[in-house]
């Protein structure tokens, strides 16, 4: 997967752009992100933000080394699934996405 697909993955999956990145955002507060892909020139890293404030990268990998889980699309290689609560917490960003929208609000 290039940046261009690992970028509409994560904006059809819940995630959403926070300062330039598509990044996953604490349910109480959609506008503060805890997860956050950077994607680089030639590799794509994915930090968590820590309760300090600072981010830690988590697992980072080529853009040529990632692929899409057949089933799920979801990229293989980034130890995505290794995030304790990541599918939750994508699938209730993802809700509060679709909940806006039927709504109009942002």
């Amino acid at each position: 997967m290039d940046k261009d697909e690992l970028t509409a993955w994560a904006l059809a999956n819940g995630w959403s752009m926070v300062a330039g990145h598509p990044s996953l955002t604490k349910p109480s507060s959609p506008k503060e992100a805890i997860v956050r892909m950077v994607l680089k020139a030639t590799v794509v890293n994915i930090e968590v933000k820590k309760p300090a404030g600072k981010w830690e990268k988590f697992a980072g990998e080529a853009y040529g080394k990632i692929i899409a889980e057949p089933e799920t699309g979801m990229p293989g290689g980034l130890g995505l699934t290794n995030i304790t609560g990541f599918t939750r917490l994508m699938q209730e960003n993802k809700d509060r996405q679709v909940f806006a929208a039927m709504t109009g609000k942002k």
